[in-house]
């Protein structure tokens, strides 16, 4: 009995293994942090930058500074302006999907980035932001299954093929 009363206690003292890194609901720049790590680094395909008129470039320099400040509200403004301009550019809508992750909007993200995924690149940074979106967006949701599908995508985005359409 004794020896089953150490071994509780020494398991409960074990430290458990790591979950794997996900942003809390509650902290805004940990679910946009999540997002962006799935493309930053991303070496392996071409990356293709738009051409934009100055006004777009200011306005979506100023959306950055915005998040980079916490302001999501201001920066999805920002972001809404741009996309009058703009709005079938891929980039424009992933970054505003962004902002209505960091807002709290599941829908929006997620219809933003199901719209930036129809219109961008099939593999790349941008691809695995998009589907990093869904992927955050899933989790909140408890949706294991769109959870799954995304992260398997998230990591098709890194691949010299693209992924087979759905």
């Amino acid at each position: 009995m004794a020896v089953a009363g150490v071994t509780l206690l020494l398991a409960a003292c074990a430290t458990p293994t790591a979950p794997p890194r996900t942003a809390s609901v509650s902290d805004p720049a940990a679910l946009l942090a999540a997002v962006r790590r799935a493309g930053a680094h991303d070496n392996s395909v071409l990356q293709v930058h738009p051409l934009r008129s100055p006004g777009v470039t200011a306005l979506v320099t100023q959306a950055d500074a915005a998040a980079a400040q916490g302001d999501y509200t201001a920066a999805a403004r920002l972001l809404d302006r741009a996309l009058r301009f703009e709005p079938h550019a891929p980039d424009l809508l992933q970054a505003r999907a962004e902002m209505a992750l960091a807002q709290g909007d599941w829908t929006l993200a997620q219809q933003l980035a199901r719209q930036a995924l129809r219109r961008g690149p099939r593999f790349g940074a941008l691809c695995a932001r998009g589907w990093q979106t869904l992927v955050e967006v899933a989790r909140v949701q408890r949706d294991a299954a769109l959870q799954a599908q995304a992260g398997q995508r998230v990591a098709a985005c890194r691949k010299s093929d693209p992924p087979p359409e759905s």
